[in-house]
């Protein structure tokens, strides 16, 4: 299935077939007289319609759930769970809709028995559909080049394995000089590359789309699958800002395999023209269980310590009458920067980015001194983690003015950045801190390799034991 009106078409055609099958399903005597030995469910009316009552209930519940559906039908790149989350949301829309005409109009009204019916058959259904009209093999593969290095630019143009729609690059590049190589092959030179007219580079037989501010942009307007990233510099900003709008629309990232080693990919062959990156590490049954477990951790720990948070409160403010909470903002997937909040254990005067110990930090008070020991002062970002800026377990976030400093002590430091920032990880169970980056890399690296929810679940366990310890050690 490719893009364009064949995708509108098959998609409204199946929105309209599903919706069509489910109200004759839900209409069946079989399955109604099956459903009215359910509790509850049970109590409601079982009054198939006939004729054209039955005629006007499937018209009217296709029109709804096909108009409901809208922002779907047009072609552009999506995650899968934002295209199941969507489709829900659409479902839910359309459920009302005919609810509400129902409430209003009886001579087309829905029986609520049938909207019971429908509803969870249709939100596994139709997110099935999308999904499987989005599926790789089902559409023209669709690629564009981004980058500021106009050699490499070049050699992917020659090189790449996949049809390039065109690039995006800065007005302003650097420019080679006659004859560089390009890549770092002796053999390719720029001949091929011209300057623009609005200062930027034209590659022979490639259309400069624009700069990279267009980036998310031309994603969707050109329904783009496959983004080829060509970096001089592939740490810089630019670089990630690229890799999380991939991650934002559910698009393939690639780059040259000279690269392999900045990015998180699953294969380092040399001889492949382009390596994909993989964006998203975790697996997606996987991802649903780690977010579902996030949110019942945090919520389950908000309830839980609300007692303990209202005398910690009273406990700092008696102190030194200075602020309760301590706000910083810390670095998270792909270079984007959120507020981590925790309760303030330190005074606010002197504060360095310069990682240092507990035992030789001269700043912290008598009150936080307990709360760090005891690992009460984390308990704020439990909030972050409900929000979904962190997760329970990931790299520790990492203040934003700290950043700089660790990555001139750590090579590769920024592959953190391709998994959510955690409350407790590797890292943390096994005690290294920023104090000593490339230990701390080391365990955070392990982690992004071999994450998964049981793993998770193992890290948590340790986590809530070493807490458990430190507590007693703080009471006794």
């Amino acid at each position: 299935m490719d893009t364009g009106w064949r995708y509108r078409i098959a998609s409204v055609g199946g929105v309209a077939a599903l919706v069509g099958v489910a109200v004759m399903l839900a209409n069946s005597e079989t399955v109604q007289t099956a459903v009215s030995l359910v509790p509850v469910i049970g109590r409601l009316p079982v009054d198939p319609p006939a004729g054209a009552e039955f005629v006007i209930e499937v018209a009217l519940t296709v029109v709804v759930m096909a108009a409901a559906f809208v922002p779907l039908y047009k072609p552009r790149p999506r995650r899968i769970l934002d295209i199941v989350g969507l489709a829900h949301k659409r479902t839910f829309v359309a459920v009302f809709a005919l609810a509400t005409i129902g409430y209003f109009d009886y001579t087309y009204k829905v029986p609520r028995l049938t909207l019971v019916l429908i509803t969870p058959l249709l939100l596994v259904v139709l997110p099935v559909w999308f999904t499987w009209l989005r599926r790789p093999e089902a559409r023209s593969e669709r690629a564009i080049v981004v980058g500021d290095d106009p050699a490499q630019i070049a050699e992917v143009t020659r090189s790449a394995d996949v049809p390039l729609l065109g690039y995006l690059c800065p007005t302003t590049v650097r420019v080679l000089a006659a004859g560089e190589s390009a890549g770092g092959d002796p053999g390719a030179t720029t001949s091929g590359v011209a300057r623009a007219a609005d200062g930027g580079r034209q590659q022979a037989g490639l259309t400069r789309l624009g700069g990279l501010s267009r980036l998310e942009d031309i994603l969707v307007a050109q329904d783009i699958d496959t983004v080829v990233l060509a970096f001089n510099e592939p740490d810089r900003a630019e670089f990630f800002g690229a890799l999380d709008a991939c991650y934002e629309y559910g698009v393939a990232a690639k780059v040259l395999p000279a690269h392999v080693d900045t990015v998180l990919t699953d294969t380092t062959d040399p001889n492949a023209s382009l390596v994909d990156v993989e964006i998203e590490p975790w697996d997606i049954q996987d991802y649903m269980f780690k977010r579902g477990f996030d949110i019942a951790f945090s919520l389950t720990g908000l309830l839980a310590l609300a007692p303990v948070i209202l005398v910690i409160a009273v406990v700092i403010k008696l102190e030194d009458r200075g602020p309760v909470l301590y706000q910083q903002d810390r670095t998270a997937v792909f270079g984007e920067t959120f507020p981590i909040f925790k309760f303030r254990s330190m005074v606010p005067e002197g504060e360095s980015a310069t990682p240092i110990d507990d035992e030789e930090n001269d700043r912290i008070t008598t009150v936080g001194g307990i709360l760090r020991q005891t690992h009460l002062d984390e308990i704020p970002q439990l909030w972050s983690i409900l929000r979904g800026d962190m997760s329970v377990v990931g790299p520790r976030a990492v203040w934003t003015e700290e950043e700089h400093l660790l990555e001139n002590e750590a090579d590769a430091w920024r592959k953190r950045w391709f998994v959510k920032p955690g409350l407790t990880g590797l890292a943390q169970i096994n005690e290294a801190s920023s104090v000593d980056p490339r230990a701390k890399l080391r365990y955070d690296l392990q982690y992004v390799r071999e994450q998964s929810f049981t793993y998770d679940l193992k890290i948590v366990a340790r986590q809530l034991w070493k807490v458990g310890v430190d507590v007693l050690e703080a009471i006794w």
